[in-house]
């Protein structure tokens, strides 16, 4: 296995990179330095150089990006589309011009095209058009593959895409309109946990999702990053599915929400029915095994639970979309 004396990690103060963080004791031969936007504005070019010159890592894992929920996608993306583009690329260049040994850049299932086969396999990322609701994002992710090809073609450059389908866990974003769908969820039945009402979810809960466990996202990602140099991007992802009828249950017997009281608004759109991904190279390789989606929900709602209780301070619930506007 290749050593890195120091990893930098982006987006160190969102749900993937805390869960790096947390397991980072399994690399005791690595200096992690994590990073959040309050540390570097990744988006300016001259402070993300100032940035890695004073940081000097010898492997990134770029986890940052601007990205939500489809509110935040669907008014903004065209503030989506280039703050992740210029955010990859100024990575990108940091890594070139510092002699970075190892970058791993982060791609998304979300970027495939609506009429892919499934299960989604690499080689389908650039054949037809993303889901309208979400291009921006979607196109700024595509565009890191071609990167990853033309970085190493032209300057050598140790560069390698991951691709994670949903990610959730421990401080995860629990904003009301620019968080992803399962945080929403937990925060909402256990806003009305003591009621009776309806709570309401948008289609009729047949969709399909996964969603993998943000300590299995680290996990993986560091696996790739100490074993994994092809220039072919990797689905990471779980296979395991539910649908969001299946999701919204489990969230609510573990709140103690009556299931009962979970009612779908089917003039509301489903969104795409089912997106499932082919993860059968990495766990050829790596033989890595999931955390059952229900094991890591729990320990997703016992956390939040007590931070509500305890330290409602300590959850992040602040939008995207001021950010977004600011830009």
């Amino acid at each position: 296995m290749t050593v890195y004396k120091k990893i930098l990690v982006t987006g160190g103060s969102a749900v993937a990179g805390t869960a790096m963080k947390a397991i980072a004791s399994e690399y005791p031969e690595s200096e992690f330095v994590f990073t959040g936007s309050r540390d570097c504005d990744l988006v300016d070019r001259e402070k993300t150089f100032a940035f890695f010159e004073k940081t000097r890592p010898d492997a990134v894992v770029h986890l940052a990006a601007l990205s939500g929920g489809i509110g935040l996608s669907m008014k903004y993306p065209a503030t989506v589309l280039r703050d992740n583009v210029l955010m990859n690329f100024n990575v990108l260049e940091a890594a070139r011009i510092f002699g970075v040994r190892k970058t791993v850049m982060t791609l998304t299932t979300g970027m495939y095209p609506v009429d892919a086969p499934l299960a989604l396999r690499e080689e389908s990322i650039h054949d037809g058009p993303p889901h309208p609701s979400n291009y921006g994002s979607s196109f700024a992710k595509r565009l890191v593959e071609p990167s990853i090809r033309a970085y190493r073609e032209e300057y050598g450059l140790n560069v390698i895409g991951l691709v994670p389908n949903g990610i959730f866990g421990e401080n995860d974003n629990f904003h009301e309109n620019d968080a992803p769908m399962v945080p929403t969820l937990i925060r909402r039945f256990y806003e009305n946990r003591h009621g009776d009402g309806k709570i309401v979810l948008w289609g009729d809960g047949t969709p399909l999702r996964e969603y993998t466990y943000s300590k299995d996202v680290a996990r993986a990602f560091l696996w790739c990053l100490h074993h994994y140099d092809d220039p072919q991007i990797l689905n990471t992802g779980t296979s395991e599915e539910l649908s969001i009828r299946e999701i919204a249950t489990l969230i609510a017997g573990f709140i103690g929400v009556d299931p009962s009281r979970i009612a779908f608004d089917t003039s509301r759109p489903n969104g795409i029915h089912r997106k499932n991904s082919d993860n059968g190279r990495f766990v050829a390789l790596s033989g890595f095994r999931y955390t059952p989606f229900r094991y890591g929900l729990k320990e997703t709602i016992r956390w939040f639970v007590e931070a509500s209780e305890k330290s409602p301070c300590s959850i992040r619930t602040a939008g995207k979309s001021g950010l977004a506007a600011q830009r």
